[in-house]
């Protein structure tokens, strides 16, 4: 009964993340029929999509300390009905700002989300259980950025990208009540709230994201964003030091001197903001540059969606087989080729062609997303996972956040190589930043040949 009440629970807190997650890209091939709505260019709407994603990364630390103060059910809850109310406030905007300000308040209810649900099923979750239990909070972060665009290409195309957000308030109904019944509730405490550490910490995610986006957009000027960027990376810097020092830190930095997870954290920052900057590029270029249709781009993704599937039976047996550190060099490679290929991709390119990278590389996508998330929590100690499961859930949306910014910067800088007009990206444009993503991931690369040769072999079934 246990077993299944964990199971089930590990289900609803992944269907969660999936709802988290889908909102963050399901946007994206609609971007030009919501540009036209608002009279902005399509590329600027990317603001909209990070303002998300920053939200999310900030609050996720308070979720984490309200759900000490308040217990994990009603907080889980909390953020559910803050998500879905939200989501319905998006659907009636009528413009940019209106549309993010919206989108904040969304992304407020899913860092609620994010934490509490990974810390929930992961305090329950033996060691020899690891490696299921993290496939199963993997595949939002896998499936949801893929089925996003078709999603959203179709609901935009056939009905409107109003819809997009509706749909969400059955899903958050049907959420609320399976936590009631699922989660157990827990004994209320009082920890003290770390207030400077959520100010510096906050503030600083909050100017790195904002500056990085700020670069893409010819209507800011560029010492304002480099204001900004430095202003956020000082901060994050004081931010660290407080929480080194702090006696009740908003969130430890300890597990960071376990060494899986600190490759977890850095290395692995790099592969996900590479591999988030893709449902940017990808269906921009397909409708902007090869002339596709909304729909015709979402289903072109779900090739991506296919090497997942393709992809997620073996990657346990892998594994096991090579272990972490020859999988996370050999498929890291791997990963930046498949950059690279996009970088090929033109008019004249035969669908089927198209079909195949994308399959490849969704396979390896899901190879790397699941063997970083099961080596970050291979040696952490259940007393840091509470520490752990916050700092790689602020990491991961970081780095979710960050990878928007850097697809639509990239994108901006072969505009600017290529002298062309700001919004009117042209194929040598899009080809250009697929180069400059493929080299983040190779380089990202790197950090993974620092690992021994046994990593993580606790979770792990060498035969």
């Amino acid at each position: 009964m246990t077993l299944d009440r964990r199971t089930a629970t590990a289900l609803l807190v992944a269907a969660a993340f999936f709802m988290e997650n889908l909102d963050a890209t399901v946007i994206v091939t609609s971007l030009p029929a919501m540009a036209r709505d608002f009279g902005i260019a399509p590329v600027h709407l990317s603001v909209g999509v990070s303002a998300y994603l920053v939200a999310l990364t900030v609050f996720i630390p308070v979720s984490s300390w309200a759900a000490d103060r308040f217990g994990a059910r009603r907080m889980f809850m909390l953020a559910i009905a803050v998500f879905t109310g939200a989501s319905v406030l998006c659907a009636l905007t009528q413009g940019l700002w209106s549309f993010t300000a919206a989108r904040t308040l969304q992304g407020i209810g899913g860092a609620m989300m994010v934490p509490v649900g990974r810390l929930v099923v992961l305090r329950d979750t033996p060691k020899e259980d690891m490696v299921r239990v993290i496939a199963i909070l993997t595949w939002p972060a896998l499936v949801a950025p893929v089925l996003g665009p078709p999603i959203g290409g179709w609901i935009s195309t056939h009905w409107s990208w109003r819809w997009i957000f509706l749909i969400n308030v059955p899903i958050g109904m049907a959420a609320m009540a399976a936590a009631w019944t699922l989660i157990r509730s827990s004994q209320p405490q009082r920890p003290p709230f770390d207030t400077p550490g959520f100010i510096l910490s906050g503030l600083g995610i909050g100017l790195l994201l904002g500056g990085i986006e700020a670069f893409s957009r010819p209507d800011v000027m560029a010492v304002v964003s480099l204001g900004a960027l430095l202003a956020g990376v000082a901060l994050l810097l004081l931010s660290a030091v407080h929480l080194h020092r702090a006696a009740h830190p908003l969130f430890g930095l300890a597990p960071l001197r376990i060494a899986t997870f600190r490759v977890t954290a850095i290395g692995g920052s790099g592969f996900r903001i590479a591999i988030s900057a893709a449902p940017l590029l990808l269906p921009l270029m397909f409708q902007l540059a090869l002339g596709y249709t909304a729909v015709q781009s979402g289903a072109l993704l779900l090739w991506l969606f296919v090497g997942n599937l393709v992809m997620k039976p073996a990657t346990t047996r892998i594994m096991n087989r090579f272990g972490f550190r020859t999988v996370l060099l050999g498929n890291g490679l791997l990963i930046a080729a498949g950059f690279a290929l996009c970088a090929t991709v033109t008019a004249a390119t035969p669908y089927w062609m198209i079909c195949v990278l994308l399959m490849f590389t969704g396979m390896t996508r899901s190879m790397q997303f699941t063997a970083f998330n099961t080596l970050g929590f291979a040696d952490v100690p259940q007393a840091q996972m509470r520490d752990a499961t916050t700092l790689f859930s602020v990491l991961q949306q970081m780095n979710s956040g960050l990878g928007i910014a850097v697809g639509a910067l990239a994108l901006s800088i072969a505009e600017a190589l290529s002298g062309t007009a700001a919004g009117m990206a042209t194929p040598h444009d899009f080809h250009l930043a697929f180069w400059l993503i493929a080299g983040l991931a190779l380089v990202a690369t790197t950090d993974s040949l620092f690992l021994p040769a046994g990593a993580g072999a606790s979770v792990l079934n060498r035969r």
